[in-house]
C-alpha cells in the first residue's frame, strides 16, 4: 500500500529532522502550479494565435480543465493511501507535464479538451491537497510552518515557470517550449520527490490519509463544520483568481504597461513576504480569526483601488496589501482542519474543501468578465470581490462557534 507511512505517536519533531519532505513538496508546488496554474494564461494565448482559435473555445477547455480536476480532488486521499506519496507526487507532476505538453501542440479542439482531462488528474496529484496530507503525515505540532513553507512554491512558481514559458514561446514556440521546460524541471523534481520522501522503514505507523470508518463524504457534506471551512475558502478563493485574472486589465490604462507590471511583481512579492511571515507564528494563531484578518485585509485592498482609482500610490499600495494574503487562503484550511476534525479524515475533508474551492474559481474569470462587460467599468467587479471576501471572513468566524460532533 503505502510507501510513506505516518511517523510516531509523539510526531512533533522539529523541522528541520523532515526538511526534505518540505523540500520535496516545496518544489512539487513549483511544478504543479508553473504548469497547472500560471502556464494557463501562456496556453491560451499561444494556442489563439496559432490557430484563430476563440478565447471561448479555449476557455472551456481550461474551465473543463479545473472541474475535473475540482472532481480529482476529492479522491486524493484515496490515491495517497494505496499508492503512498512518493509516488502520488511523481505521477501528478509527470501527468500534468504530459498534458501541460499536449494542451500546447493541440492541433484540434478535441485534443485540447483530452490534453486538459489528463492535466486535470496531474494537478489534483501534486497541489495542495496532496502537498497538505503527505506533510501531515510528518508533522503535527508545526504542521502550520510546514505546509506554508512548501506551499510557497505556489508563489515562486509565478515569477520562475510562467516567466521562462513566456520567453521560450516566442524564441522556440509553445509547443516546443512547455516540453522543454517541463521535462527539464522533472529532472529536478522527481530525485528531489524521490529522496526526500522517506521509506516505510524509516517511519512508523498509520498515517492520516483515509477517512474514518465513521465519516464517509457524504457525512462530512451534510456537516456544516465542513462547509464553515470549504465555502468561506472557496468565497474568498474565488474572488482572488477572479480579480487577479482582471487586475491587468484594471491596472494598464492607469499606470500603463511599465506601471502595471510594477504593481504585478509588487503583489507577488508580498505574497511570498506574507507567507514567510506568518509561516514564524501561524501555528500559534487561532487560525479561523487569522484567516477572516486575511479576508478582510484582502478586501480593504480592494477597497483602495477602488475609491482611489487614478492615484498610483493607493493603485502600488492596494496591490500590497492584496498580495500579502494570496497565498495564505491555501495554507489555513489544513490548519483548520488538523484541530477541528479527527487525523484520519484530515485527507477527505482537505480534498472537499479544496475541490468546492476549485470549482468557485473556475467560475469566476466569466462571472467577472460578464460583468466587466455589462457595466462598462471595474466598480462592480472590485464591489462583488470586496462582498465576498468580508462574506467569506463572517461565515469563518460564524463556524467557530458551531459544533456538531465531528470535531475532536
Amino acid at each position: 500500500m503505502s510507501d510513506v507511512a505516518a511517523l510516531p505517536e509523539n510526531r512533533t519533531a522539529e523541522i528541520g529532522q523532515y526538511w526534505p519532505a518540505v523540500v520535496a513538496c516545496f518544489v512539487t508546488a513549483i511544478f504543479g502550479w508553473g504548469f497547472g496554474f500560471s502556464g494557463i494564461s501562456v496556453y491560451l494565448a499561444e494556442l489563439q494565435r496559432l490557430h484563430g482559435w476563440s478565447s471561448g473555445l479555449i476557455g472551456s477547455a481550461i474551465t473543463a480543465y479545473y472541474l475535473i480536476g475540482a472532481v480529482c480532488l476529492t479522491r486524493v486521499h484515496v490515491a495517497l493511501q494505496w499508492f503512498g506519496a512518493r509516488r502520488l507526487l511523481a505521477a501528478g507532476t509527470i501527468l500534468l507535464g504530459l498534458g501541460a505538453t499536449l494542451f500546447s501542440r493541440s492541433q484540434q479542439p478535441w485534443e485540447m479538451f483530452a490534453a486538459a482531462t489528463l492535466m486535470a488528474v496531474g494537478w489534483a496529484g501534486c497541489t495542495s491537497t496532496a502537498i497538505s496530507t503527505t506533510l501531515a503525515m510528518y508533522f503535527e505540532r508545526q504542521r502550520g510552518l510546514a505546509i506554508t513553507l512548501a506551499l510557497n512554491g505556489a508563489s515562486a512558481a509565478g515569477f520562475t515557470v510562467g516567466p521562462v514559458l513566456v520567453v521560450l514561446s516566442q524564441d522556440i514556440g509553445v509547443g516546443r517550449a512547455v516540453p522543454l521546460a517541463a521535462f527539464g524541471l522533472l529532472a529536478i523534481v522527481l530525485p528531489l520527490i524521490g529522496f526526500g520522501l522517506k521509506e516505510p522503514t524509516e517511519a512508523a505507523s498509520a498515517a492520516p490519509t483515509s477517512a474514518s470508518p465513521d465519516l464517509s463524504a457524504a457525512d462530512l457534506l451534510r456537516s456544516w463544520r465542513l462547509w464553515s471551512i470549504a465555502l468561506p475558502f472557496a468565497l474568498a478563493l474565488a474572488a482572488q483568481v477572479g480579480l487577479i485574472v482582471q487586475l491587468v486589465s484594471f491596472l494598464l490604462p492607469r499606470l500603463g504597461p511599465g506601471g502595471a507590471a510594477t504593481a504585478l511583481a509588487l503583489t507577488s512579492i508580498a505574497a511570498v513576504s506574507g507567507r514567510l511571515a506568518l509561516a514564524a507564528v501561524i501555528d500559534r494563531l487561532h487560525q479561523r480569526r487569522a484567516s477572516a484578518a486575511s479576508f478582510a485585509s484582502q478586501a480593504g485592498g480592494l477597497a483602495l483601488m477602488m475609491l482611489l482609482p487614478n492615484q498610483p500610490a493607493a493603485l502600488y499600495a492596494g496591490c500590497a496589501i492584496f498580495g500579502l494574503s494570496v497565498g495564505n487562503v491555501i495554507t489555513f484550511p489544513a490548519l483548520i482542519v488538523q484541530r477541528e476534525f479527527p487525523a484520519t479524515a484530515f485527507g477527505l475533508v482537505i480534498g472537499l474543501s479544496a475541490a468546492a474551492g476549485q470549482f468557485a474559481f473556475s467560475l469566476m474569470p466569466v462571472f467577472l468578465g460578464m460583468i466587466r462587460d455589462l457595466t462598462g467599468g471595474y466598480v462592480a467587479v472590485l464591489t462583488v470581490c470586496i462582498v465576498l471576501q468580508l462574506v467569506a471572513s463572517v461565515i469563518v468566524l460564524v463556524g467557530a462557534r458551531s459544533g456538531n460532533g465531528l470535531v475532536r
